[in-house]
């Protein structure tokens, strides 16, 4: 702790800080998120795979570490940075400090940095590859390596391994969740709504889903491009021709997208943090959402069929979509979102009336 630091970004520009966390170098994409609470959240969705982390709000790590809120049993971001982190966190269900958590899950830590100035360079110029290093004595050998990095196999390298359920008593449906990262609130919204929740991974197939006889199948979030899934694509062009009841959530939403011929595009900075305002679009209604995506769906790019039911108000690109040839549709930000808000977890009652409907 307290050693000099570096981040390189891949467009010159050096930001100088201190190291905390694990003492190594590493490369990434750099992203910020506006959340001011949620940091565990943050720390373990699988989402941020690749990812150097930005954190806008000014302390981080008041209330600890608390291993009940993880999203997922590890981090698997790049690196984290933070303007302080407080060592000395409160709270009555804390179990260790961050700094120690980083260290034990040897994820890079980068603190004592004008994370505004950074933040604004990111706006500015654009989501790009950056480096934490603690040596800047060859910075062009060292902005050459950033720009040869890439995120690859980022939804291979989350989703599990095998096929897992979870039981919940007195259920009244067997859901199953396509997981491509997918964050553990969605399983528990899911369960306490009376759901026997099958895990699957995501090379499972449409055959394999479909024989699992669902009553409703949740498509989760998860890092990455979501073109390069080419395989998911079209195993998920199949499975809609089924007509199982499906709500897809972040990457799920945009996997359904291009399913059904639909673009994505890559955001000049993305939306990160918990406070994005997305309107309905059948009601005008401007609900505040958690947000974590690179990537959205091109909304003139949706096929007759389907209709754009949130816009986000900001920017205006697709933040939901209903499919009318097939019980579907789909959101851009997260319902479940447990670092909050909560304002939109109605949409997973509406996913348990649309199974419902489809049963009848």
């Amino acid at each position: 702790m307290d050693k000099q630091a570096f981040l390189v970004l891949e467009n010159g520009d050096v930001f100088e800080g201190k190291s905390f966390g694990a003492y190594k170098e590493v490369t990434g994409e750099l992203v910020f998120t506006t959340a001011m609470t949620g940091y565990l959240e943050t720390l373990t969705d699988p989402s941020y795979f690749g990812q150097i982390v930005v954190q806008t709000f000014p302390l981080i790590g008041n209330y600890g570490v608390i291993p009940s809120d993880f999203e997922s049993k590890k981090p698997a971001l790049k690196a984290y940075i933070v303007r302080d982190w407080c060592q000395s966190p409160s709270n009555f269900r804390c179990e260790g400090d961050i700094d120690t958590f980083l260290k034990d899950m040897d994820i890079t830590g980068l603190y004592n940095i004008d994370t505004r100035q950074l933040t604004r360079t990111v706006r500015e110029y654009g989501v790009m590859n950056a480096k934490i290093v603690y040596s800047v004595d060859n910075i062009e050998k060292i902005i050459s390596e950033i720009k040869q990095y890439k995120i690859e196999n980022a939804v291979k390298s989350v989703t599990p391994s095998e096929v897992c359920t979870y039981n919940t008593d007195n259920a009244k449906y067997n859901v199953v969740l396509w997981d491509f990262g997918a964050k553990e609130n969605i399983k528990r919204e899911l369960l306490k709504r009376g759901c026997n929740v099958t895990v699957v991974p995501s090379n499972a197939t449409a055959q394999q889903i479909k024989a699992l006889n669902p009553d409703g199948i949740m498509l989760s979030n998860g890092p990455g491009d979501p073109s390069e899934n080419t395989d998911v694509i079209n195993e998920l062009k199949k499975l809609c021709e089924y007509k199982i009841a499906t709500f897809g959530i972040c990457l799920g939403h945009q996997l359904l997208a291009l399913s059904q011929g639909a673009k994505t595009e890559k955001l000049k900075y993305g939306h990160r943090g918990a406070n994005q305002p997305a309107t309905e679009v059948g009601t005008g209604r401007v609900y505040i959402t958690s947000q974590n995506h690179g990537y959205a769906v091109v909304g003139n790019s949706l096929p007759e069929y389907a209709v754009e039911s949130f816009k986000n108000a900001n920017d205006g690109t697709c933040e939901g979509v209903l499919y009318n040839n097939m019980p579907a549709f789909s959101v851009q930000f997260h319902p479940e979102a447990c670092g909050g808000p909560l304002d939109t977890s109605f949409l997973f009652d509406r996913f348990i009336d649309l199974i419902e409907g489809s049963k009848q």
